[in-house]
């Protein structure tokens, strides 16, 4: 689902060299945040456990600015996994668009609901699951116990993409 006519989303295989350098630089930025390189509990994610994983290109420069993936955790529920956007585009709704193509593409594949996790130095990424329909939730699988996790859900029907696409 192309949501928004600045950008092409693509999927992509986790290996990608484009999206491996996003996730690089999410990182990056989380271990200058938390402090430390150490702050994801739980495996981190890959192409064993990612059903999808997409890069937005601007379309005027061709230039990646943007990624996401999501991470299956059972049969109807998957969680988003990296989602992130470069520094200098944020709050131009590159994320809101990457987030409505990863729900789209959950609800393709089956999925009803599902979930993301934003830490304590992470208020950014808190407030805009908020805002994209997600509620607050008790902290799941590896996150259960991590006072500085907090954790979201959302369920997913056909228009939900639409309406994150719109927020």
């Amino acid at each position: 689902m192309q949501t928004n006519p600045r950008l092409n989303i693509r999927q992509v295989p986790w290996s990608n060299p484009v999206g491996a350098d996003l996730r690089r630089a999410q990182q990056a930025e989380l271990d200058a945040r938390f402090g430390t390189p150490d702050h994801e509990p739980g495996p981190p994610p890959s192409s064993a456990d990612c059903a999808v994983f997409l890069v937005a290109y601007d379309k005027g420069s061709g230039q990646p600015v943007g990624c996401g993936g999501l991470r299956m955790i059972d049969a109807t529920t998957a969680e988003i996994k990296r989602l992130y956007v470069l520094p200098y585009t944020r709050g131009s709704g590159v994320a809101s668009s990457i987030l409505a193509a990863l729900e789209a593409e959950a609800f393709k594949l089956g999925y009803t609901r599902i979930k993301a996790e934003a830490g304590s130095a992470q208020p950014d990424g808190r407030n805009f699951y908020e805002i994209s329909g997600f509620e607050a939730v008790p902290n799941f699988g590896p996150y259960i116990g991590v006072a500085h996790s907090y954790c979201y859900a959302k369920s997913i029907n056909a228009r939900s993409a639409a309406q994150t696409a719109m927020a």
